[in-house]
């Protein structure tokens, strides 16, 4: 399992420059128009700078013709997609669009250029916003969005691999959720809670699926793991499924913006409806589904409810069932849900949660304080199932400090409260910071991985050492807990971590019990004699006011 990197830095997603400065102004350029509708604008846009640069620096270098270019021809279109580039047509390039950025037809000629962009790269077929045109659009507001975006800088390999237009793109994602408030839920989960999804998870290879999967964050963050981890772009398959159409444009758009490619399906279709990837069996399920649905389509003799037909009016166990369903015999998942999916008994969730339990999958389950999500201010969990708890050995990209094997840990759940984690980056939000995402998935990979004492291996190579005492896990008082399915049957098959990790230990300052009890009465003495001067003297300013009491 990869051992995470610490920084000791507490930066969260709050702390950032030009992304930021960027959003302030084109949020001004906003106007009346509402947010909901406004992020299509301005995320088609930033899109379509991107593409546009990607190909002028490929085009640069069929223009220059030396090494493998030479004799090459900058307007064949086989050049870009060969070298995975799309192939912007000479109207839809960014320079010829800001030059007519103060032109009154400047909403057509961005139609055109989205029309153009379609046609001309399938991926991109459905993809794109196409009503800049329309007569409600300012047209000058819109030229300046256009010079806005276009004074990004992005002309060569060294400046994209700070992904800036990603960057952007996932910032401006962040404030539109935050714009839209619950809404905002819709399309967006919060960065963090994705980092610590897929670094738990650590999906290093294989087919990654996410049945709910929005502006396709999850997928974003996958490959990303993979390759800070040595592996390559195309380690994992993607596949995913979104049931707005708006918010599957912005997946691919996501996507697309990063070179991943993935199969989202022909169209948009609701997951319980109509399953785009029916036959699919997935090494990881990294989802965030709808919380507390009541408003779904239920079929009662669906294969996928093997652990009894979930209640009409909550699709929570609808999902769990959907994600099981969906996994190979090793596979494992890791999704969001409503706190109440761990304890609730209504409508026979409780019967459905239990034959789960007694099925032994659920691997770890994770408490998360409130105010993370956009959507709503109620905490949340994370679930983590496994089909398959035996001992096994896991795919690796490089040579990591410590062995990749997971252990047998058939009859066994770790139950992790990080409740109390989480930084507030403004009065209604809060953030899990790096050292906490650190914290939690150590926890977990320490409690997963067999550690053979005193013994660490690097390829072929054995060494004999004393381990790392923060990789030996062991439960923690208030943090965590591995508990038996015998411990978890005695509390009614309630999942809730609260219930087993039990209270904080107090720490001891060795002052002896005696000496502190004094000591604190006597301050308490000196507060009260305190707070009879100040009694006394609120009681002469009223009465200096002619207010006796």
């Amino acid at each position: 399992m990869a051992r995470t990197k610490s920084n000791g830095s507490k930066d969260t997603s709050a702390n950032l420059g030009f992304e930021a400065k960027l959003w302030l102004s084109a949020d001004k350029l906003r106007n009346n128009m509402d947010a909901a509708e406004y992020k299509h604008v301005v995320l088609g846009l930033i899109f379509l700078k991107y593409i546009s640069d990607s190909f002028d620096e490929h085009h640069a270098k069929l223009v220059a013709g030396e090494g493998d270019y030479a004799g090459a021809n900058p307007e064949d279109k086989d050049e870009y997609l060969a070298a995975n580039v799309f192939w912007v047509p000479v109207d839809a390039r960014w320079p010829q669009l800001q030059s007519r950025a103060k032109l009154p037809s400047i909403g057509k000629d961005v139609d055109d250029a989205m029309v153009a962009l379609e046609r001309d790269n399938p991926r991109l077929k459905g993809a794109l916003n196409k009503n800049y045109g329309r007569a409600d659009l300012d047209k000058h507001r819109l030229g300046e969005l256009i010079d806005l975006i276009g004074s990004i800088q992005l002309a060569d390999v060294a400046s994209r691999s700070k992904d800036l237009l990603g960057r952007v793109f996932e910032y401006f994602l962040t404030q539109f959720a935050s714009a839209e408030g619950k809404n905002g839920g819709q399309f967006y989960t919060p960065s963090c809670v994705v980092r610590l999804l897929v670094q738990m998870l650590a999906p290093y290879q294989g087919r990654i699926y996410d049945p709910a999967c929005g502006s396709g964050g999850m997928f974003v963050q996958s490959e990303k793991f993979v390759e800070s981890h040595g592996g390559q772009l195309g380690d994992i398959s993607i596949y995913g499924q979104e049931s707005n159409p708006t918010t599957r444009r912005l997946a691919i758009m996501n996507l697309a913006l990063r070179g991943i490619e993935a199969d989202f399906g022909a169209e948009n279709a609701d997951t319980f409806r109509r399953p785009l990837h029916p036959d699919l069996r997935a090494d990881y399920v990294i989802a965030n589904p709808p919380f507390n649905d009541s408003d779904w389509f239920r079929r009662d003799d669906d294969v996928r409810w093997q652990f009894g037909v979930p209640p009409k009016g909550n699709a929570n166990f609808a999902w769990v069932q959907h994600f099981i369903h969906h996994l190979s015999p090793q596979g494992m998942a890791g999704f969001v849900l409503a706190n109440g999916s761990m304890s609730s008994n209504q409508s026979g969730e409780g019967d459905i949660r239990k034959a789960i339990i007694d099925a032994d999958l659920v691997d770890c389950m994770v408490a998360l304080p409130g105010q993370l999500f956009y959507s709503t201010q109620i905490p949340v969990c994370l679930w983590f199932l496994s089909k398959s708890k035996a001992a096994r050995t896991l795919p690796k990209r490089k040579a990591e400090e410590w062995p990749d094997k997971l252990r047998a840990r058939r009859g066994e759940t770790l139950f992790i409260d990080a409740r109390k984690m989480g930084t507030l980056i403004d009065r209604v939000h809060r953030e899990l910071t790096e050292a906490d995402i650190e914290q939690i998935v150590r926890t977990y990979h320490s409690w997963q991985l067999d550690i053979p004492m005193g013994e660490v291996r690097q390829g072929k190579t054995v060494t004999l050492v004393d381990p790392d005492p923060a990789w030996i896990y062991r439960d923690i008082p208030g943090l965590c807990k591995s508990a038996s399915t015998a411990d978890i049957a005695a509390h009614g098959h309630v999942l809730t971590p609260g219930r087993y990790v039990g209270a904080e230990e107090a720490a001891d300052d060795g002052e002896p019990f005696d000496q502190k009890m004094s000591r604190l009465v006597a301050e308490l003495s000196a507060q009260f004699v305190e707070s009879a001067k100040l009694e006394a003297q609120i009681k002469r300013n009223l009465e200096g006011l002619g207010y006796a009491p």
